[in-house]
């Protein structure tokens, strides 16, 4: 898996996957992590990169004790399949 860096200039993390970026938009709110917009470069399309990258920015929260507000239907979505990661959802 293609490693996950926090872009925090941009509010986004990023994953660059063969010189192409994915990335999650993202700003803080309250202490939490509001997780808002997923965009996957259609070169990177039907490689399973928006689901890697969901787990890395959900693993990261996990890791941090971070509580997270998923804004973005894909991360909900991807949320709602794994509930490993539920309990991340309006934890504070």
């Amino acid at each position: 898996m293609p490693d996950l860096n926090n872009n925090t200039s941009h509010h986004r993390y990023e994953m660059d996957v063969d010189g192409h970026i994915a990335f999650v938009d993202y700003r803080t709110e309250a202490g939490r992590l509001v997780l808002m917009h997923t965009e996957v470069p259609k070169a990177l399309s039907g490689r399973g990169i928006g689901s890697q990258l969901a787990r890395a920015v959900l693993e990261d929260a996990r890791q941090r004790n971070q509580p997270i507000v998923a804004e973005c239907e894909f991360l909900a979505g991807y949320i709602a399949k794994h509930p490993e990661f539920a309990p991340l959802l309006g934890k504070c």
